[in-house]
């Protein structure tokens, strides 16, 4: 599985927001993103995740040049920015409801998935009453519960208690481990750290190599 970005570009207006972006994200590797707010970090999330098309350049999913098709990349999940729910239905009926999208995944697999992100015991309280830790956590939970190739995740750790951020962290390295590709943004350096194996820095829509291992 091999994921490129070929020289992207993005203007929104006049203004340049990414700059000749070219990276390749390889299978059983995660990448982490660093940068200021308004940087550009989220936007090329978006535009790999197809939410929005390049001004010019590519995006290629093994080899297919998905974003001139004006698909989305197979069997990718993301959370970026704040995660968004229903607010009136349980977060197990949230998830029951995403998961109904393409039946790949029951009761079980989601029951599952949130026991390894320690939210159980929230699972039917209304996602309105959810601290902004447990937003998170099941915004986390809906990438991670079908078993995606690709896991993208802008802020993901924002707000989670301690325990339960250190137990994602292992998760995310249990999946590297099975072959996928987990692109991180964050500004909370020890995520960063502990995580990728390829770090960027995204500044003014350019993009550096920082560290590789």
């Amino acid at each position: 599985m091999r994921l490129e970005v070929k020289e992207l570009n993005k203007v929104f207006g006049n203004n340049t927001v990414l700059e000749n972006i070219n990276l390749v994200f390889e299978e059983g590797k995660i990448y982490g993103f660093v940068g200021r707010n308004g940087s550009g970090k989220s936007v090329l999330l978006k535009m790999i995740c197809g939410f929005y098309s390049p001004t010019s350049g590519a995006l290629l999913l093994n080899g297919k040049d998905y974003t001139s098709a004006n698909e989305f990349p197979e069997n990718t999940r993301a959370l970026i920015e704040k995660p968004k729910f229903l607010p009136d239905m349980t977060g197990y009926e949230n998830l029951e409801l995403l998961a109904s999208v393409q039946n790949k995944i029951g009761r079980k697999e989601i029951e599952e998935t949130l026991d390894r992100v320690n939210l159980t015991s929230e699972a039917n309280k209304k996602y309105s009453k959810y601290s902004l830790g447990t937003k998170q956590k099941l915004g986390i939970a809906q990438v991670l519960m079908e078993d995606p190739d690709i896991m993208i995740f802008d802020e993901p750790l924002n707000g989670i208690e301690k325990e339960t951020a250190e137990k994602i962290r292992n998760i995310l390295k249990e999946e590297k481990k099975k072959g996928k590709i987990i692109i991180i943004a964050s500004h909370i350096k020890e995520d960063i750290e502990n995580l990728a194996d390829v770090v960027y820095e995204v500044d003014g829509g350019k993009i550096e190599q920082i560290r590789a291992i």
